[in-house]
């Protein structure tokens, strides 16, 4: 009877992905091990002797108890969101000598699905998801590339070798491990349309999510960690103590290894089910509570920071060139903490299913867009690093002048 019900929701399914259409597959694969674990438990003990009758079956949507000859038992629909509606009918099903008879009225009759969409609306859909995919994939590339720029900027010019910059250097590094782990999480998870991505359960495919959580997780510590750094300059004006560093590569790199692998040791414990991909999932809030710490924690070092920078721009003794010095410092990173992470706080308040739409444009087409614009903010825009290029593009012009002034003299002299 299952294989009545499946198909009619395939269409939804293999259209919108692991989620959260999948909660539904899922839905019964609890109820069947529900069923079967009571199976196993009636197994072991022995019905009393002359007491015939139909074990406990599992038919693929519900789980019928174990019942006496002659007798009957009659089911509600499955109760399933979005899938069946609201009805009153009643499945019944005897016990004959035969055993269990078959479900009557049948499923497919009694249990009214929802209507599904039609095949031009899941066409629609589909090329919704294949629009959305290419630009996300088109803005990962484009900030992968700004990236990798901005790091071998920061790496080759000496003058800009400092504790600020390492900091940035590591920040963008986040977000190259974020855009790598979509990539491969797509590779793994949507490469093969033949799999069923629902059931998939694969060492490969948990591994994938799993590097998946601790790239997100650091690139959001990372920012957290430029708030920290940018409030302690402030506190000590501009005098931070290079000790610090180890501190904040344990907060960058080591709060979201920790998180994870207590994430990773839970769901091999208590929920080792599917792709660990279900949002729905309550242990979904061992990564979730971490992430909305820190974005609670950027956003009170935002106020603080914005207090404290009012405080000295209006103080009367300082000069126009320190005044000049803290906003630069600063106007990068107040734009990101709450540019970051916003849409987040929001989303986190509703559940998983609600805004699927919007959560999705947010979260992976204006989200791979970000180390872009992290890039641009903290590298290319920044003052300090185009006048080390300048300086350095007219030192390597002057040289070339003067390499070819000198080959033409020694043609000339020849």
């Amino acid at each position: 009877n299952s294989i009545i019900l499946l198909p009619a929701l395939s269409p939804s399914l293999k259209v919108r992905g692991t989620h959260p259409d999948c909660s539904i597959v899922l839905h019964f694969q609890k109820r069947e091990a529900e069923c079967l674990e009571r199976i196993r438990s009636e197994s072991q003990t022995p019905a009393p002797t002359g007491q015939e009758g139909c074990p406990t079956e599992w038919d693929g949507v519900s789980c019928w108890p174990a019942l006496p000859l002659g007798q009957s038992r009659a089911v509600a629909c499955p109760e399933i969101l979005n899938v069946f509606k609201k009805s009153k009918g009643l499945i019944q099903r005897n016990c004959t000598e035969w055993g269990w008879s078959l479900p009557s009225p049948p499923y497919h009759s009694a249990c009214q699905l929802e209507t599904l969409g039609s095949s031009n609306d899941t066409e629609a859909k589909a090329r919704h998801f294949v629009t959305m995919k290419v630009l996300y994939t088109c803005g990962y590339s484009t900030s992968l590339a700004a990236l990798l720029l901005a790091i071998g900027i920061f790496s080759c010019f000496r003058k800009l070798h400092c504790t600020r910059n390492s900091i940035h250097i590591h920040f963008f590094t986040s977000f190259i491990l974020r855009g790598t782990a979509v990539f491969i999480k797509d590779s793994v998870l949507f490469s093969d349309e033949s799999i069923d991505h629902c059931t998939m359960a694969t060492v490969t495919c948990k591994a994938a999510i799993a590097f998946f959580q601790y790239s997100v997780l650091a690139n959001f510590y990372w920012l957290l960690v430029e708030g920290l750094y940018l409030q302690t300059l402030l506190l000590l004006t501009f005098t931070c103590d290079r000790s610090y560093t180890w501190g904040y590569v344990l907060i960058g790199w080591g709060v979201p290894m920790v998180t994870v692998g207590v994430w990773v040791l839970t769901r091999l414990q208590y929920d080792n089910h599917g792709c660990w991909d279900d949002y729905s999932s309550l242990y979904w809030w061992v990564i979730k509570a971490p992430i909305l710490l820190a974005i609670f924690v950027n956003f009170l070092i935002f106020l603080n920071v914005t207090r404290m920078l009012a405080q000295k721009i209006r103080c009367p003794d300082l000069s126009r060139t320190h005044k000049q010095q803290y906003m630069r410092l600063t106007k990068s990173t107040l734009l990101l903490i709450p540019l970051f992470g916003v849409h987040y706080v929001v989303f986190a308040l509703f559940p998983e299913h609600v805004g699927v739409d919007a959560r999705l444009y947010f979260e992976l087409v204006l989200g791979s867009y970000q180390g872009f614009l992290v890039a641009l903010l903290y590298c290319f825009l920044n003052g300090e690093v185009q006048a080390e290029i300048r300086r350095n593009w007219g030192t390597w012009q002057r040289s070339m002048e003067s390499n070819v002034f000198n080959l033409a003299t020694q043609d000339f002299t020849a």
